[in-house]
């Protein structure tokens, strides 16, 4: 994929008609007193790395907790307002995950004030329904529910979805 891309994990629970998603509320100033498209699935930037691997490394960076190990499927490509290209990936997760905490950025804060700090890239995290992730996700990822959606209807008519795709750890 040409230019800017990230790879990440969005976690579900339940199924098509009562979906959950874990998503996690991004850090630093701009994001602070913001709920609304200020949420993301954990991901992060990778270039040559396999795509998996990286959306791996971004949970366990950005949530303080290694990924699950599930059997994860490529959800799609999502491309966000800025032009990156995000790449999720899904699985079922019954188990209980929890924030514990996200590595950090640093950021002149105020701007133009030659103050330097220290902000958490994610400073939240959980386990929320599909109807609030529609109002909480950034709009680039909103259609990566449409997608799981999708794919969790697929599975439960006897298609092919999750649980009976080849797995990718």
């Amino acid at each position: 994929m040409a230019g800017t891309t990230s790879a990440g994990i969005l976690l579900y629970r339940g199924d098509a008609n009562s979906t959950e998603v874990f998503i996690a509320h991004m850090g630093g100033p701009f994001w602070a007193k913001k709920d609304a498209a200020a949420w993301s699935a954990p991901k992060g930037e990778y270039t040559i790395e396999d795509p998996l691997a990286a959306a791996r490394r971004e949970f366990r960076e950005e949530i303080g907790v290694d990924a699950p190990a599930l059997p994860y499927v490529l959800l799609g490509d999502f491309r966000q307002r800025s032009g990156k290209v995000v790449r999720l990936f899904t699985a079922r997760c019954e188990q209980p995950i929890a924030f514990a905490r996200s590595n950090t950025f640093e950021l002149e804060w105020p701007r133009g004030s030659g103050r330097l700090q220290q902000f958490p890239e994610i400073d939240d995290a959980r386990w929320v329904a599909r109807a609030d992730a529609l109002r909480k996700l950034v709009t680039g990822q909103v259609p990566a529910l449409d997608a799981l959606t999708a794919l969790l209807e697929q599975s439960e008519q006897g298609g092919q979805g999750p649980g009976r795709v080849s797995a990718v750890m």
